[in-house]
């Protein structure tokens, strides 16, 4: 998935307010060890299951779509836990062996 200047993640967030859409916004907020992104990579996603930008990619970002589904559904927003563990990162084929800390942001149209 290709990375977007932050400028335009910011750009399509307010366009998706401005429709009166809800956007759930992905941040990587912290990293121990070795991880695929760096503190402040973001992965937007909108509610016609569009998405743009990264957190990583694999099974980070596989998690983090479905926990931004559920806070597409629920509005709610929370800082989740993700470990790139050295037995999981091989089970998966990944060379990571880290955590993650990612805050997962619903905005709501209007808030």
């Amino acid at each position: 998935m290709p990375t977007n200047p932050l400028r335009d993640l910011y750009r399509m967030i307010n366009e998706a307010g401005e429709r009166g859409e809800r956007v759930v916004v992905a941040t990587v907020a912290h990293t121990r060890g070795s991880t695929p992104q760096q503190r402040g990579a973001k992965m937007i996603f909108f509610a016609n299951g569009e998405v743009a930008g990264t957190v990583g990619g694999g099974c980070v970002e596989a998690e983090v779509w479905a926990e931004a589904q559920t806070a597409m559904r629920s509005g709610q927003s929370a800082l989740h836990h993700f470990s790139l563990t050295a037995d999981e990162a091989s089970e998966e084929g990944m060379v990571c062996g880290g955590t993650m800390d990612i805050f997962i942001e619903a905005i709501n149209p209007g808030a």
